[in-house]
């Protein structure tokens, strides 16, 4: 689960999916075991169109959504449909507050989100 202080300020990272497609270094379909008991260590919204998703071992996946999800980079908190067993893969989908049921159609493992490019005023 979410549940870090600091983690609740999180910016969209700035590439989106083209920049996710190009990061992932083994494009075959995964899951995430154990999500029901907080394998989830860390998470980043790719504006409204997937999810990075970091576990407890550091090892970071991409999570596609099947339609745009709006208010999923702005979330501060966020849950998992998990699968029987408690994992999530491309069937699972993504709770957001306010927006609901975000479906995932892709579940791959990636490497991490883009850095958040800094601007000079």
């Amino acid at each position: 689960m979410h549940t870090r202080a600091t983690l609740l300020l999180f910016v969209a990272a700035v590439g989106g999916a083209a920049a996710a497609a190009e990061m992932v270094p083994d494009a075959r379909e995964v899951s995430i075991p154990f999500v029901s008991m907080g394998s989830i260590n860390d998470w980043r919204a790719d504006k409204s169109q997937g999810l990075w998703i970091q576990d407890v071992h550091r090892q970071w996946y991409y999570a596609r959504i099947m339609e745009p999800c709006m208010g999923l980079d702005f979330a501060q908190i966020i849950g998992f449909d998990t699968i029987p067993g408690g994992a999530i893969d491309r069937s699972s989908s993504i709770l957001v507050p306010h927006e609901g049921r975000c479906h995932i159609t892709s579940l791959v493992r990636s490497g991490p989100p883009p850095k958040k490019v800094k601007h000079k005023d």
